[in-house]
């Protein structure tokens, strides 16, 4: 999960240096191109064996996957790394209230006070009197209730499905939903909105750089989170992937983005905290059920 965390991080700063040239539904599709040949390569190298059986929750995979893609995008080009990063982490929360909602796995009144304060954090992060506007907070928030469905999507598909077949499933989704939406604006004469219904270009020389590390770095982070979830139950192993948020500040510092307030931070914490509490009172539960 850690390498995971350096893999995304590294991501979001390939995608934040082409800020000026692409837009997020392009970077989208980029990104995935990339990964889509690397994995296909990977086929014709080794096969890998499945199970099988459940192509619904694969193509649900991939679903989640894209948006929370598209919307991580998307504030990675509007707001600082870090605070994107930091939005798209409260995965961590949506996955104990879904497991909750889902499966009625219920972890007692601690896990309900990480939430608070993690959701509180997110408060911090948002300041209300933030010169931002208000579609990017909620942009961030939906990239991190999607990442949430997907994580917890991954951790029921590799009973069934190899790690390499779930990635295709998030990158050929990747490829394939931004090509169907542009080809609708075309035959629609619908106007370019920078996001979902996008006019996709070539990237010059002195790009195609960039894209590569875009696309290979975030390969990188989904083939380690893929294992990672697929591991261990996604509460536990979601804690790690905090580090992507000190990785992402740094690179964003160096990308220019400022750096963060003391409330920001104090957020970032209060999310980081919330996380490890979760992280904790699961794994305890899970050892005394085995006593």
């Amino acid at each position: 999960m850690l390498l995971a965390a350096l893999g995304f991080s590294i991501m979001g700063g390939a995608a934040k240096a082409l800020k000026g040239s692409f837009n997020a539904g392009q970077l989208v599709f980029y990104r995935n191109a990339v990964g889509l040949l690397m994995v296909l390569l990977s086929f014709t190298q080794k096969s890998t064996p499945n199970t099988g059986g459940k192509m619904g929750w694969l193509l649900f995979r991939g679903l989640m996957g894209t948006i929370a893609l598209y919307t991580l995008l998307y504030c990675i080009l509007h707001i600082p790394l870090g605070t994107a990063m930091s939005y798209n982490l409260t995965s961590t929360l949506f996955i104990a209230l879904f497991s909750f909602l889902l499966w009625r796995n219920y972890a007692g009144g601690t896990v309900l006070a990480a939430m608070a304060i993690g959701f509180f954090g997110m408060l911090l992060i948002y300041k209300p009197n933030m010169n931002l506007h208000w579609h990017y907070h909620v942009a961030g928030l939906i990239s991190g209730i999607t990442s949430a469905l997907a994580y917890l999507t991954v951790g029921k598909l590799t009973q069934y499905y190899q790690a390499r077949t779930i990635v295709l499933s998030f990158v050929l989704t990747g490829v394939l939903v931004p090509l169907l939406l542009s080809f609708i604006r075309t035959i629609c004469s619908l106007p370019a909105d920078n996001l979902f219904f996008i006019t996709l270009k070539w990237p010059a020389t002195n790009e195609i750089g960039w894209i590569l590390l875009l696309g290979l770095s975030a390969l990188f982070g989904q083939y380690f989170v893929t294992r990672a979830y697929g591991a261990d139950k996604a509460e536990i192993v979601s804690v790690f992937g905090y580090a992507n948020i000190i990785f992402s500040v740094f690179i964003g510092m160096f990308l220019g983005d400022s750096f963060p307030d003391l409330t920001s931070w104090t957020g970032i914490f209060c999310i980081i905290g919330s996380g490890i509490l979760i992280s904790l009172v699961k794994k305890r539960g899970e050892k005394s059920a085995n006593y």
